[in-house]
């Protein structure tokens, strides 16, 4: 038998679960979430691990509170790891001091792993200090569905009052904190979605938050914060004001590829909606490939076009009866990543253009005599031939062969509706090769983008947009994923 653990998985912003909530999450058998709890998080999962979604949202439980008890106890018994992923924090009305006493009274053991409490993080994220020496000394935690069970006389005239889900009983809250001696003009924040790019809220005081509620048609869940500390608001909301705070951008790159470019748009306050729209797998015939690993001292260039080519070349590689070692000429890398990848090999790049693209590596070997020199180039199959071509104009002998080859994502037709619903479009599609371009046309038309702004991560790509009668609204200076994030900031 192992262990149940009750893990908080934050108020939201994946990048707020613990050290340790993210340790148990890599190693659990089962996971049972919440509807509150970031369903990003599921990925830190392993593949194998069984996923079962308990609901609590409210009016809408997937699985009663004895049911959840029931199925801890028994996938504990199977012998699993069990984390129990709760929004929030689990002892904060989180129902996780019921779910420990279960496993106690089952004799199954468990873990308590703290998470960051909603209206924490929401308070810091709304730049509203809970406490602050000028304005309140005390914090009080009250919840907000049975709102005439609570002794408003006793906590609701002193320091900050934070209320959990009571949104739908803000009116009658304000009315009785007034009526047990609050000033009518106390400043009151109501927050949805807190610590997400799609954060929304509310300002007002305790006379009118009800009737600005109901006129921005704020849903629950809510979060809802009453004292002077919102006065703080108007100076210290940082992160409402990030540049891209509320956009949502789709990012196309491989699975494999996008977190590094999610993790920058997240930074600046957008919304990454990750669409892979390539997947990257072996050549269909590697014949040629381990060919030219077999004759590998006989080339004295070795060119990498992508960070994927260095990585399927040497998969291959490893799995022969040759190395590195064999190798005895120079090596050349189109840009950054695919540079960073050999690097992190301590494998030395003698020469990186300063342009990321075919062309600016063919003047950057144009200064040099390749007449009757050997290169290899293991690439994607169906690669533009600009480069091969050119290096073959200067004396060169090229061998081309196929590392790996783009397909489309069996999920991506799928998704489409979901993220292109004309009611809730995205701001913005990033481009980042003329694959991910033309494998979108091939699961979506291009009337899908109407309203939707493209952003190119360079010239190549942007000129097959425009071949598909797309508009380019932001094209990339530096040809990287980052270039790519700038491009946006600049045109927003």
């Amino acid at each position: 038998m192992n262990k149940v653990f009750l893990v908080g998985a934050g108020p939201g912003d994946p990048g707020l679960l613990t050290c340790r909530g993210r340790d148990l999450l890599g190693r659990a058998d089962c996971v049972l979430y919440d509807h509150l709890a970031n369903e990003a998080l599921l990925a830190l999962a392993p593949e194998s691990a069984e996923r079962i979604y308990v609901g609590k949202k409210k009016s809408d439980h997937a699985l009663a509170q004895e049911e959840i008890c029931s199925l801890l106890v028994d996938r504990a018994r199977r012998g699993w790891n069990v984390v129990r992923l709760k929004g929030g924090d689990p002892f904060l009305f989180g129902r996780g001091g019921e779910e420990a006493e279960a496993l106690a009274e089952a004799g199954i053991p468990f873990e308590i792993v703290p998470g960051v409490t909603s209206p924490l993080g929401i308070a810091a994220y709304s730049g509203v200090p809970l406490t602050h020496r000028e304005h309140a000394s005390v914090v009080t935690f009250v919840t907000g569905h049975n709102a005439e069970s609570i002794d408003w006389g006793t906590i609701g005239t002193a320091g900050t009052l934070v209320v959990f889900m009571g949104l739908t009983h803000i009116g009658e809250i304000a009315r009785e904190v007034i009526r047990r001696g609050r000033p009518a003009e106390t400043p009151v924040l109501a927050v949805r979605w807190g610590t997400y790019p799609r954060q929304q809220t509310i300002t007002g005081t305790l006379a009118d938050i009800a009737e600005r509620i109901d006129a921005a048609r704020m849903k629950p869940p809510a979060t809802v914060i009453i004292g002077e500390v919102v006065k703080l608001r108007e100076t210290l909301n940082w992160y409402e004001k990030l540049p891209l705070f509320g956009r949502r951008v789709v990012i196309t790159r491989a699975a494999e590829q996008g977190s590094e470019m999610a993790a920058e748009l997240q930074a600046l306050g957008a919304q990454a909606i990750e669409f892979p729209l390539i997947s990257l797998v072996p050549a269909q015939d590697p014949g040629p490939l381990d060919a030219a690993i077999e004759r590998l001292d006989s080339y004295e260039w070795l060119i990498f076009t992508s960070a994927q080519g260095v990585r399927f070349f040497l998969r291959r590689l490893d799995a022969s009866p040759h190395d590195f070692r064999r190798f005895r000429g120079r090596i050349a890398a189109i840009g950054p990543a695919t540079r960073k990848e050999l690097e992190a090999l301590h494998l030395k790049v003698d020469l990186t253009p300063e342009a990321f693209v075919a062309e600016s590596l063919l003047e950057a070997f144009s200064k040099m005599d390749l007449h009757g020199q050997r290169v290899l180039l293991p690439r994607a199959e169906a690669a533009r031939d600009i480069l091969p071509e050119g290096l073959r104009k200067m004396g060169a002998q090229v061998d081309v062969v196929a590392a790996y080859r783009n397909v489309i994502p069996a999920a991506a037709s799928a998704r489409v509706d979901e993220i292109f619903d004309s009611r809730n479009k995205p701001d913005w599609i990033t481009f980042t090769s003329s694959s991910t371009v033309q494998h979108f046309l091939a699961v979506a038309d291009a009337a899908r983008l109407q309203g939707v702004r493209i952003a190119s991560i360079g010239p190549v790509t942007s000129a097959t947009l425009r071949e598909h009668g797309l508009t380019v609204d932001a094209e990339a200076q530096r040809f990287t994923a980052s270039g790519l994030v700038e491009a946006i900031l600049a045109a927003v």
